[in-house]
C-alpha cells in the first residue's frame, strides 16, 4: 500500500515564520541605528576562540548602509562561517528526500506492521515498542512531520486494540516529538547547534541517553496508565463521543499494515546495515578529529544512500524513487529560506557592530546570578520564540549565536547551552497551537485542541520537571567537552 510521500510545511507555518523572520530583521538593522557599536577582546581558549568579560569597550560605528539589510540573505552565503550555513542547507535535503523514499516505498509501514504482527498479542508490548519505535526516529534521525502519514494507520490500530484516538496520537507522533527533543543524534537540534557552536559533532551523547531514558519512561507510565484506564471503562476517554463516529472509517487504514512491498526484506537489511554504520560515524566522530569536521556531510550522504538504496530494492522502481526523492526535497525546501533570513539577523547585527553590546547587555541582569539560572534563562527564552518560530534549524541560527556567548559570559558550558535549547526548542512542538504538525495530526482525527492540551498538559509538566534536574546536572557537572 502506498503512502503519501512526507508532510509539507504548511503555507501557513512558513509564512508565519517568514514574515516574523522579516521583522526581526528589520529590528536588527534599526538596532544598528540606536545601538552603540561595541566590542569585546576575543582570547584563546583551550585551542578555541573565547570572550575576555572585562574587555568590552565602545567603539566608533561601522558604515552599514540601510539597503544592506534586505540583501542579508544572500550575503550570508558569502560570509565567514559560511560553509557550515550551506553544509546543513544539503544535509537537511539528503534527509528530507531519503525518509520521503522511504515513506513513498511502504518501507516504514512495513517495518511497522512486522512490530505489530509480532507483538500484537502482547498489546501492552506492542504499545510501548512501538511507541519506542518512534521515539527512536526522533532521536537519532530527527525524524518529526514525516510520520504524520502515519498517524491514521496507528489511530486505527488503536481502535482495534480497544483505546481511543488519543492513544493513536500518543503512541505515534507525540512519541516521534518526545525522542526529536530528548535527542540523541537528531541532526536538526544536536547536529545543527553543535555545528554552530564548534562542538565535535554529536559529542555528549553519554548524557543524553539517560535523558532520552528518562523521558521514554515518564511517556511510558503516562500512555499505559491512560490504556488501561479507558480500556476498563471507554467512557473516561476524553473523546468517546466523538470516537464513536471514527472507528468504521479507521478500519481499512489499519488493514494496509498486513500488506508490504514483495522485496521488502532485502530493503529492510540495507536500511539496518546502513543505519549501522551510520550509528557508528556518529559513535566515532566526536573521539576522531580527522573525521569530525566531515561527519555531518558524511552521515547525511549515508541516510541518502539508505534510503534511496532501500526504495529501489523494495521493488518501488527507480521512477517511485526519483518522484518521492524530488517531492522529499520539495517538502522540506521552504526552511531554506528560513534558514538563511535567521541567520541573517545575526550578519546584521555583527556588521552593524553591536553583536558585543547586546552581549555586554543581555549579560548585565545576570552578572550576580548562578549558571543554572543563566541556563533556566535560556531554556525559558527558546519556549518562548519556539511559539513564534517553529523551525528547530532556523531557530538555531537566530538564537545560538546570541546564546553561546552569552553562557560563556555567565560561566555556562557550550554544551549545556546546546541542551537548553534543544530541549526549549522540542518539547513544546506537541502543545503550541502554532504548531502546523500539530493541527494536521489533530486535524486526522476525532481530537480537539482543548481535549488534546487538558490530555496531555500533565506529561509536559512531568517533561519539564525531567529537563530542569537534567539541565542542573549538566551546570553542575561542567558538562562538556566544553
Amino acid at each position: 500500500m502506498e503512502s503519501q510521500v512526507s508532510v509539507r510545511i504548511s503555507a501557513r507555518a512558513f509564512v508565519q515564520s517568514l514574515v516574523i523572520l522579516f521583522v526581526l530583521m528589520m529590528v536588527a538593522g534599526l538596532l544598528t541605528r540606536a545601538v552603540p557599536a561595541g566590542m569585546y577582546d576575543r582570547v584563546p581558549v583551550d585551542g578555541r576562540e573565547g570572550i575576555d568579560p572585562a574587555s568590552y569597550r565602545v567603539i566608533p560605528r561601522p558604515d552599514y548602509p540601510l539597503w544592506r539589510w534586505f540583501t542579508a540573505p544572500i550575503e550570508v552565503l558569502g560570509a565567514p562561517g559560511n560553509l557550515t550555513v550551506i553544509v546543513i542547507i544539503i544535509f537537511i535535503l539528503f534527509i528530507g528526500g531519503s525518509f520521503a523514499v522511504l515513506d513513498r516505498s511502504g518501507i516504514v509501514r512495513a517495518a511497522i506492521g512486522r512490530i505489530v504482527r509480532r507483538f500484537g498479542q502482547e498489546k501492552y508490548a506492542l504499545l510501548l515498542l512501538i511507541s519506542f519505535f518512534f521515539m527512536a526516529l526522533g532521536a537519532f534521525f530527527g525524524i518529526f512531520e514525516e510520520v504524520v502519514p502515519l498517524v491514521p494507520v496507528m489511530v486505527a490500530l488503536s481502535y482495534s486494540l480497544g483505546w481511543d484516538a488519543l492513544v493513536g496520537l500518543g503512541m505515534s507522533v507525540l512519541a516521534t516529538n518526545l525522542g526529536f527533543s530528548a535527542a540523541i543524534t537528531n541532526p536538526f537540534t544536536i547536529g545543527v547547534a553543535q555545528k554552530l557552536a564548534e562542538l565535535p559533532l554529536f559529542s555528549g551523547w553519554w548524557l543524553r541517553v539517560p535523558v532520552f531514558i528518562a523521558v521514554y519512561a515518564l511517556f511510558a507510565v503516562f500512555l499505559t496508565n491512560y490504556a488501561r484506564r479507558i480500556e476498563r471503562d471507554p467512557t473516561r476517554s476524553p473523546v468517546h463521543r466523538e470516537d464513536r463516529a471514527e472507528r468504521e472509517k479507521y478500519q481499512a487504514r489499519e488493514a494496509g499494515l498486513g500488506t508490504e512491498p514483495p522485496r521488502v526484506g532485502r530493503a529492510l537489511v540495507w536500511f539496518g546495515v546502513l543505519t549501522l554504520i551510520i550509528l557508528a560515524v556518529l559513535f566515532v566522530g566526536p573521539f576522531v578529529p580527522a573525521i569530525s569536521d566531515y561527519t555531518l556531510p558524511v552521515v547525511g550522504l549515508l541516510f541518502l544512500i539508505a534510503g534511496v538504496g532501500a526504495g529501489l530494492l523494495s521493488g518501488a522502481g527507480g521512477r517511485t524513487v526519483g518522484h518521492a526523492l524530488v517531492e522529499g526535497w520539495k517538502g522540506i525546501a521552504p526552511s531554506i529560506p528560513l534558514i538563511l533570513m535567521a541567520a541573517s539577523v545575526r550578519h546584521i547585527v555583527v556588521q552593524g557592530g553591536i553583536m558585543d553590546t547586546i552581549l555586554h547587555w543581555a549579560s548585565r541582569p545576570f552578572s550576580q546570578a548562578s549558571p543554572f539560572v543563566a541556563v533556566l534563562a535560556m531554556y525559558g527564552l527558546t519556549l518562548l520564540l519556539e511559539f513564534f518560530v517553529p523551525s528547530g534549524s532556523a531557530k538555531a541560527f537566530l538564537m545560538m549565536p546570541i546564546l553561546l556567548p552569552l553562557g560563556e559570559l555567565l560561566g555556562v558550558t557550550r554544551q549545556t547551552t546546546v541542551l537548553a535549547y534543544c530541549f526549549g526548542d522540542g518539547f513544546s512542538n506537541m502543545i503550541y497551537p502554532t504548531n502546523a504538525v500539530l493541527l494536521i495530526s489533530l486535524g486526522l482525527t476525532s481530537v480537539g485542541y482543548p481535549k488534546w492540551l487538558r490530555w496531555s498538559l500533565p506529561l509536559w509538566l512531568g517533561v519539564v520537571l525531567v529537563t530542569v534536574v537534567f539541565m542542573a546536572v549538566a551546570v553542575a557537572i561542567r558538562y562538556g567537552p566544553f
